[in-house]
């Protein structure tokens, strides 16, 4: 176990204080360089670099309870911390020469992706002139490489992703939304930029994942078996806190001798039932990533996992907060922040449920001989 990605005391101190400035954070629609720099420092940008440029893999497992500890105290934060492991794992797809240059500084690069495909990417002599604006691109503003997704056309390329340094692209501030305002998704944008080909590699490639050993980190795995973790993590974090500061209230109401409806006890009850049940669901998905095999029917059931969580979770904060009352219509109140996070995130589209749903159930129509 390394000193920075499996110490949970590290990870702690670094929710804890990503939830001391939350609210400023949210305030100011982006983290603060401290609680970056304490993300850094625990290691989640290493949990995927390569052993040979300083990396310290750990698990999913691992990566899924550290992500959501930092998002009892900061959903944001936690998204970032997620998208900062998981960033790394991409660039682990690049040629050895590729990821010997975006690690050239050590191990605790800061990279970012942006994985809807868009702009263009011509073919040209020793690899590709690139252009366009990507959205949405969470911790974009301290990040030192960049890793974005060329377009597709259909029936002739399946996508490219691209790497590129923090020289090459420009950053419009962008990001003006409800909830999850803190992660700064501002928009990148390059214009003409040469990626060398020994930065770039196939989409397909991370879709479909790398044969790898099943006892040592797992670097490798198809996307849909472990990026629901990736968004699902922060988001049961945050309800978790929710969840935390209801309680107090209860307990505290209790103890000053003020009565308590049934009916908010119930709801609270229910709404625990769903945050423990969408933990169990994600911690599924994580120790199958860290132990079985890849098949399709496994990523399904992953996908589908995760996007019931989502589900879960949307449904528990939405009674904590109803059960929050006229004091949760208050602009600087914490349970109204958290619902703002959890609807924002859950709104991802690994976690929308109609898609993993049909994802699902692809399983029992092809033997079948189903579309």
């Amino acid at each position: 176990m390394s000193e920075t990605s499996g110490n949970s005391a590290v990870v702690r101190a670094a929710g804890m204080l990503a939830g001391r400035h939350a609210a400023v954070a949210d305030a100011e629609r982006r983290l603060r360089p401290e609680v970056v720099d304490a993300l850094v420092d625990a290691g989640f940008g290493r949990w995927f670099t390569p052993p040979s440029f300083g990396g310290q893999p750990c698990g999913y497992r691992e990566l899924a309870e550290a992500v959501t500890a930092v998002g009892e105290g900061c959903a944001s934060a936690a998204w970032v911390a997620g998208l900062l492991a998981s960033s790394a794992r991409f660039a682990g797809f690049l040629p050895p020469p590729g990821q010997a240059e975006v690690w050239e500084k050590g191990p605790d690069t800061r990279l970012v992706a942006a994985v809807i495909p868009q702009g263009t990417a011509t073919e040209v002599d020793g690899g590709w002139l690139v252009s366009g604006t990507w959205s949405f691109v969470s911790g974009v503003e301290f990040s030192d490489w960049a890793i974005v997704l060329g377009p597709i056309v259909a029936g002739v390329d399946e996508g490219r992703f691209f790497v590129v340094p923090r020289s090459d692209y420009t950053i419009t501030d962008s990001w003006f939304t409800l909830g999850m305002r803190a992660t700064g998704s501002q928009s990148l944008t390059l214009d003409e930029v040469f990626v060398p080909s020994r930065r770039s590699f196939a989409r397909q490639e991370l879709l479909a994942g790398r044969p790898e050993p099943v006892d040592g980190p797992r670097r490798f795995a198809p996307l849909f078996a472990v990026n629901g973790l990736t968004f699902g993590c922060p988001i049961l974090g945050a309800a978790r806190g929710a969840l935390r500061i209801a309680e107090e209230s209860l307990a505290g109401a209790s103890a000053a001798g003020r009565p308590v409806r049934d009916s908010a006890r119930i709801a609270l009850a229910r709404a625990a039932g769903e945050i423990d049940a969408a933990g169990l669901l994600l911690d599924r998905v994580a120790h199958s990533a860290d132990n079985d095999e890849y098949t399709p029917a496994l990523i399904a059931r992953s996908h589908r996992d995760s996007a019931f969580a989502a589900s879960l979770l949307t449904s528990a904060v939405d009674a904590l907060q109803h059960g929050n009352g006229v004091r949760g219509e208050a602009q600087d109140d914490s349970v109204q922040r958290i619902w703002r996070d959890v609807h924002a995130g859950a709104k991802h589209i690994v976690l929308q449920f109609e898609p993993a749903a049909l994802h699902f159930t692809e399983q029992l129509i092809r033997p079948h001989g189903g579309a």
